[in-house]
């Protein structure tokens, strides 16, 4: 089954850049998530992270100095596509595997923010961006239909938490380009600005992170109608925000604190080189997911 795409807008600001090369000092808090699949399940302690857990990445290497999602394989595990050509404008299925090192399709991954897998897709020039969570088959095949609209080389990100042999749980994001045919004119980046429109709802960003320093991005959203409309915790958090890196497209999921602060989403981030970055921040309001996009620039 899809899942209902979120509504995109498009905006840029010049305030801040993500700990994309994991300069980001928290922790990924990935203890004893929940685990589906065909093996046994995880402690009963739970990492789908309602409303009230702590700020932290996925996809990112902890004090690692990389962004994630720049490679099919990582720790021994390989992302397995059926195809990467797919026709412009035309739903088809999507389908592929985690295998292990020894060709194994991995089939028990951890519930991680009430998914077990969270699959991100983006254009090259960084538009298209679609967040959505695919069906696991009992033989570790994961399907979920998508539609990608214009030519290009789409990037996508699978972003997932699973047990080591050892038990221990590994968070991971691969990812593979796709193909789609026909004429390709990429789309420059947004000029930076610090608000974004969408159905009515203006979203604000706050702070300015100072490169290789980590400091807090506040995320305000605001009506026409409402000054103060209700955040809603959207897969067990008040928002999530994705950073691609334009160039190589590498990728960071960051999640915030538990708890809203005045009324603003607040993450917690770093700039450790300068550069162009796309963020995505999900977020929820009378049960409706809407994405609000910034262009990054930090020099």
């Amino acid at each position: 089954m899809t899942e209902t795409s979120t509504v995109r807008l498009a905006t840029g600001t010049g305030v801040v850049l993500l700990a994309l090369l994991g300069g980001f000092a928290l922790g990924r808090a990935v203890t004893a998530p929940t685990s589906i699949g065909t093996q046994p399940a995880a402690s009963s302690d739970d990492h789908s992270h309602p409303a009230g857990t702590g700020p932290h990445l996925h996809g990112g290497t902890d004090g690692g100095g990389e962004v994630s999602g720049l490679a099919v394989s990582d720790s021994g595990y390989t992302l397995v596509p059926q195809r990467t050509e797919l026709p412009a404008g035309v739903e088809v299925e999507l389908r592929f595997q985690v295998v292990d090192a020894e060709q194994r399709p991995v089939t028990s991954f951890e519930v991680v923010h009430d998914k077990p897998m969270h699959l991100i897709v983006a254009r090259r020039d960084l538009t298209g961006y679609q967040h959505l969570h695919p069906q696991l088959s009992p033989d570790g095949t994961w399907s979920i239909p998508l539609r990608l609209a214009d030519p290009g080389i789409w990037r996508l990100y699978t972003d997932f938490t699973l047990r080591d042999p050892g038990g221990t749980p590994l968070a991971l994001t691969l990812g593979v380009d796709l193909v789609v045919a026909g004429d390709y004119t990429p789309t420059a980046l947004p000029a930076a600005t610090d608000t974004a429109e969408v159905d009515g709802f203006t979203v604000r960003m706050r702070g300015a992170p100072q490169l290789g320093v980590v400091a807090p991005l506040l995320f305000e959203v605001v009506h026409a109608d409402d000054p103060a409309p209700r955040l809603e915790p959207y897969l067990g958090a008040y928002g999530h925000l994705v950073a691609v890196r334009a160039g190589d497209l590498g990728y960071l999921h960051v999640h915030p604190d538990a708890e809203l602060v005045d009324g603003a989403v607040k993450f917690w981030l770093t700039a450790p080189s300068p550069g162009d970055y796309r963020l995505f921040l999900d977020f929820q309001v009378a049960g409706v997911v809407r994405t609000a996009e910034f262009t990054v620039t930090v020099s």
